[in-house]
């Protein structure tokens, strides 16, 4: 875990940038929540009065009176005492133009397509209602009104016994 303490890291931009760098040299992998138990080494950075103090502390568990854990930091590792002095920063519009990603980069949206946790791939189809009545389906003997049959639903009654009897 990173841990930026001080004004200065959202004030100044020499601060902003600096904040940027350690970021990206520090990250780790991504996590979307973050897991008591799986969190094992915190480094801490200060800034106060020109300088930026690094500390690195282990994360020690401890029982407490509720069910969360009371978590104590432990100092190991090294520990910085660094003054930001040379500086020669890019121009603003060329700072944004270097973290501009290329649109083939980011990975296209697709609708209705979604993720299980187990990962399969879930879609979800939209259709309009469909009749039933006009479903082509394959023509059988069996499946072909009479004659008579098409004379008495015209009239709109049933098909009397003499109309089948004449066909």
């Amino acid at each position: 875990m990173l841990v930026f303490a001080g004004e200065a890291f959202d004030t100044d931009n020499e601060h902003k940038r600096l904040k940027s760098l350690l970021i990206d040299f520090f990250r780790g992998p991504t996590v979307p929540a973050v897991r008591l138990a799986g969190l094992e080494h915190v480094l801490h950075f200060t800034a106060i009065d020109g300088k930026i103090y690094m500390r690195s502390y282990r994360c020690l568990l401890k029982k407490s009176g509720c069910r969360t854990p009371r978590i104590e930091l432990d100092k190991i590792g090294p520990s910085f005492d660094f003054v930001l002095r040379r500086t020669h920063l890019a121009s603003d519009d060329l700072y944004k133009l270097a973290h501009k990603q290329p649109k083939a980069l980011k990975p296209k949206k697709k609708k209705n397509i979604s993720h299980d946790v187990f990962g399969t791939k879930l879609g979800r189809v939209h259709m309009q209602k469909q009749d039933l009545s006009k479903l082509q389906t394959r023509k059988m003997k069996g499946l072909r009104k009479r004659r008579g049959d098409v004379v008495a639903e015209e009239q709109g009654g049933q098909p009397s016994k003499v109309a089948k009897v004449e066909s």
